[in-house]
């Protein structure tokens, strides 16, 4: 049923109106508003937050109020931020809550009034350790949901190939064409190192940060090697962490971390890193069209990126629940999910006819997997062997294994 949905959401007018209807996102912060009375919205800027925000207000039956924190107008009314929201009743929007870390507290003191008369939708650019503040004085009061770009059961099937050159964020994906979508990407790196990052405290050169997300898209879907890396900079490892915890904590990249089994192998203990957005990817090693990524050295990790993306937003994996398993011997494991008992396995190939390899029976046995499934590049699901199914990249949305999986939550 879901996958006809998809094919049927494919023809949705998303040139005309540049907006795509994102219900389950909005199904997921009312769940928690009802629970929390702070929900932190947080993920990335231009990702769609505050478009969403104006969707959740409208289908709300409480009245709203909206304040933009980058407006200077909005930010003399928070002068004193108890006395203007104080009387506030309904729903309260605080867009670009980082540049206001002092609000936490007032919110805390809001969030315990009696009967709650406000409940408050908070939007950020920055992670929760970023916003640290917020964690510690709203602790127990406080719910994250991070929103990322769009996904394929936002666009529909018929559009995999155009999320995965352009991106997920939606003016990029929504461009009339491929050479406006790479210059609106551009702009984007660009607004986020002049503007975005010293907006949160960083003291960064712009041009030496640009040179190291760039390279780090070379580097993309491999083993981090910070002394490698170092050299290249003419700096200590210390300094290109702190570059990568950077990107990290601005939703830019993802660092995926290595699981560690007491096996009598040799496993790697290095993190994986991947560029978030594939759009941005592409816009930084300068592809434009999709003939110009089939060419590229890097489609292969590309489309690994792109696929582990989607699988962490449909399992809904926090940082504590996705790893990668390798050893130094080569067997290896793209994505290894684990929730309480349960474990899952992925590899991801660009193909459309996969096969098992010795590599995937190491990660079955040595890992104890429940099954692994293989996120190709067709269109069939199949099963390869025991416990090895391939799966399309395209079908996890609808596939019900994965949402039985999606509801153990311990």
């Amino acid at each position: 049923m879901l996958l006809e949905k998809l094919e049927l959401m494919s023809g949705f007018s998303w040139y005309e109106s540049g907006v795509i209807e994102r219900g389950d996102q909005l199904d997921k912060i009312q769940r928690l508003i009802r629970q929390f009375p702070v929900v932190a919205v947080i993920g990335a800027r231009q990702v769609g937050k505050s478009t969403l925000a104006r969707a959740f207000a409208e289908r709300s039956a409480t009245a709203s109020t909206f304040f933009d924190l980058e407006d200077p107008r909005t930010l003399a009314r928070l002068d004193e931020p108890m006395m203007a929201l104080e009387p506030l009743r309904g729903l309260v929007v605080l867009d670009e809550i980082q540049r206001r870390p002092d609000i936490f507290p007032v919110l805390r003191v809001l969030a315990d009034r009696p009967r709650r008369p406000a409940r408050f939708l908070v939007l950020g650019s920055a992670s929760p350790e970023l916003l640290r503040q917020s964690s510690e004085t709203l602790s127990g009061r406080i719910a994250y949901h991070e929103l990322a770009g769009f996904q394929l059961s936002e666009v529909g099937i018929k559009n995999e190939s155009r999320l995965w050159l352009r991106g997920g964020y939606p003016p990029s994906f929504t461009a009339r064409s491929d050479d406006e979508s790479l210059r609106w990407r551009a702009a984007l790196t660009r607004t986020f190192l002049e503007r975005d990052l010293p907006a949160l405290g960083f003291r960064l050169s712009p041009q030496i940060m640009q040179r190291f997300w760039s390279m780090l898209a070379h580097y993309h879907a491999q083993i981090w090697n910070g002394a490698e890396l170092a050299r290249a900079f003419g700096v200590t490892e210390k300094t290109v962490v702190h570059y990568l915890d950077v990107l990290v904590s601005t939703f830019m990249a993802l660092r995926l971390s290595p699981w560690h089994e007491n096996l009598s192998k040799r496993q790697v203990k290095a993190p994986k890193v991947y560029l978030t957005d594939s759009g941005v990817l592409h816009s930084l090693l300068a592809i434009q069209t999709r003939e110009e990524l089939m060419g590229h050295p890097k489609v292969g990790a590309s489309w690994e990126g792109f696929a582990i993306h989607e699988i962490v937003q449909r399992l809904e994996l926090g940082a504590h629940e996705r790893f990668f398993w390798a050893v130094h011997s080569g067997a290896e494991l793209d994505l290894l999910a684990v929730r309480g008992q349960k474990r899952l396995g992925f590899e991801i190939k660009l193909t459309d006819s996969p096969r098992v390899t010795p590599s995937m029976r190491s990660a079955l046995e040595n890992l104890k997997l429940d099954r692994i499934d293989v996120i190709h590049a067709g269109a069939e699901t199949y099963q390869l062997s025991d416990r090895i199914r391939a799966l399309p990249l395209r079908a996890i949305w609808a596939d019900t294994t994965l949402a039985r999986w999606l509801t153990r939550r311990a």
